[in-house]
């Protein structure tokens, strides 16, 4: 080639590097050619070594003995490590080919330039020092990889391998996140099941899965579709179109238990749909207005039961007329958050145009006063009675009613009635003698001597159900309250438990911080039994602590839903299977913690609190 074209060859742009050994007359492939001479006669001289000693360096752990390579693989080893950097070099040069860019021929060269610069591992047969341990061992092909690429001895290597599994292990059993969810929502709302669920749980969750898909429920049984009701009211996909999956021609009783995306005219379509219909159960009925009530007055609707929560668009003119034309059937009637009608006015007329009622409940009425309770006391049929005003009212005339109608009645529930004092509990001592049921709440008038008073001597049978949240002093200045505690305290609480703990299955008792720990002890000390008690709430009650909630699993054997919200000196508790606790306050634990342990174990684990 003249001179002439050798100045004219177009070359590409150098590296920094390649014009440095350019410059100073240094050449690449000399460098590489020394430096695999070297490690080749530092390799022999192993060798030679390791023949005139004539011992073999052993692996840590009493392995056996690594043998050396011969000569066929070595040759082997560089023909394949010779075929790899020829790939590596071919892709490198087409991905450069991709992106239209020319390849400098001093290319191949700076690729090894900068390899020798990075320390190789070594090879098997050779030593290292292990990544983790820093012992000196013998390198084989089946050493493991440390976190930062160093080599591994035999112990380290199966300690990796045993903590993976270990970790891989346990991210399988791992319960996804959905199912954990749904898990503690279902404990949360009180509902318990181990093992597998039913056939029947399983059979609505696939309906409700594919609700949009369904066209009739067919011969599904009555009770069947209340289940199925709040499963959809839970995903808000009750509209028109599945409302007509719950109307059937002969049928008498419609529970749906969210009515938000119903209109006026799904309202009327139910009557129409099923024209003899006894039993109404709608929540969440914002669009029931008067057209409703006028259409079921027109078809004369047999309504016995009516249940409506937050039909707030019926005007007090409307239910006049409804009480004065279809009062006369109804005997139940509960109503709640209504808080633009239904007054006084219309409660009159509500007490005169249904002389048959045997259930009332007003709860959230706005607009109801003492005028209500007055009116109340010519319900002579009532058997059930719950009321909860937002007005004031007078002690007197929650008196006056309970003399009237106490005798028959089987639930009395009273909430909110803030001025009811200790005469309203001596009424009830004195005229009701056949309750079942019985809550008062969110009193801080009436003091532990009133309940004390009210269970002692009491001819009324044992109580099924007691509430009496949040009757407590609200004095902040004074927490620990009076030396005679408003609310219920340690002698209401064991008079309470001594008259109707035989038949007690729930007892509610949130924020009734005046029991003390001498009360609750004594209460549930393993001897007593409550063979009935299922559920208790028992939040914010200071004294409760582990040794008590472990006497409560030793004296309710038959205990299945316990609420501990703030009991900050309950924890570490051993939980009987089928037993939820909920709200006890550790911070690494879960809300709720369902038993998984023998009741018998911890009957013997505790026999010798």
């Amino acid at each position: 080639m003249s001179r002439r074209a050798s100045n004219n060859r177009i070359r590409g742009p150098q590296s920094a590097l390649t014009d440095f050994l350019a410059s100073n007359n240094i050449s690449a492939a000399q460098i590489s050619a020394d430096y695999d001479r070297r490690r080749r006669e530092a390799q022999e001289q192993a060798e030679r070594d390791a023949a005139a000693n004539g011992t073999i360096a052993e692996e840590e752990e009493g392995q056996q003995d690594d043998r050396e390579e011969t000569a066929l693989q070595k040759k082997k080893r560089k023909r394949a490590e010779e075929k790899a950097l020829a790939n590596i070099k071919e892709s490198k040069g087409q991905k450069k080919q991709k992106k239209g860019k020319k390849r400098d021929p001093d290319e191949e060269d700076s690729g090894v330039e900068f390899g020798m610069y990075t320390k190789s591992k070594p090879l098997p047969g050779q030593q290292d020092n292990c990544e983790i341990c820093e012992k000196r061992f013998t390198v084989s092909p089946y050493s493991g990889t440390g976190p930062e690429g160093g080599l591994l001895c035999d112990r380290c290597s199966k300690e990796q391998k045993a903590q993976r599994k270990k970790e891989e292990k346990v991210k399988k059993q791992a319960v996804p996140r959905a199912k954990r969810r749904q898990a503690q929502s279902n404990i949360l709302d009180g509902i318990i099941s181990q093992g597998p669920p039913s056939l029947q749980d399983l059979c609505i969750k696939t309906i409700a899965d594919n609700v949009h898909d369904i066209e009739e429920f067919g011969d599904l049984p009555q009770r069947l579709l209340k289940p199925l009701s709040q499963k959809f009211s839970k995903r808000r996909v009750i509209t028109s179109r599945i409302l007509d999956l719950f109307l059937r021609l002969k049928q008498e009783t419609l529970v749906i238990t969210d009515c938000g995306k119903l209109e006026v005219d799904d309202y009327i379509k139910m009557f129409s749909f099923v024209p003899s219909m006894h039993t109404l159960d709608l929540q969440n009925a914002g669009q029931f207005k008067d057209e409703v009530l006028d259409y079921i007055m027109e078809r004369n609707v047999p309504i016995r039961h009516l249940k409506l929560y937050a039909a707030n668009l019926i005007s007090n003119d409307k239910w006049i007329e409804f009480f004065s034309k279809c009062g006369h059937r109804l005997e139940s009637l509960q109503l709640s958050w209504l808080d633009y009608s239904m007054d006084d006015n219309a409660f009159m007329h509500l007490v005169q145009g249904c002389p048959n009622l045997k259930r009332l409940k007003m709860k959230k009425c706005w607009q109801l006063g003492d005028l209500a309770l007055g009116a109340i006391q010519d319900l002579k049929k009532l058997e059930h009675l719950s009321l909860q005003f937002k007005d004031s009212t007078s002690a007197s005339n929650l008196v006056d009613m309970i003399a009237a109608i106490g005798g028959n009645l089987h639930t009395l529930s009273l909430e909110d009635f803030h001025n009811a004092d200790h005469t309203v509990l001596e009424a009830i001592h004195k005229h009701c003698s056949q309750l079942q049921k019985l809550r008062f709440t969110e009193n801080d008038f009436c003091t532990d001597t009133s309940y004390t008073a009210l269970f002692t001597d009491w001819s009324n049978p044992p109580l099924s159900f007691v509430d009496f949240s949040s009757n407590r002093s609200v004095d902040y200045n004074n927490p620990d309250g009076t030396e005679n505690a408003v609310g219920l305290g340690t002698k209401g609480f064991e008079a309470l438990m001594d008259h109707s703990g035989p038949g007690l299955k729930t007892l509610l008792i949130p924020s009734c911080r005046h029991i003390d720990r001498e009360g609750l002890a004594n209460a549930f000390d393993g001897r007593k039994q409550y063979a009935l008690l299922r559920k208790m709430d028992v939040s914010f009650v200071k004294k409760m602590d582990t040794p008590i909630i472990a006497g409560v699993f030793r004296s309710c054997p038959d205990i299945k839903h316990i609420v501990a919200f703030g009991c900050f000196s309950v924890s570490d508790v051993m939980v009987p299977k089928d037993v939820c606790l909920i709200g006890v306050p550790n911070a690494q634990d879960a809300i709720e913690q369902e038993g998984t342990y023998d009741f018998d174990m911890i009957r013997a684990g505790l026999g010798a609190m």
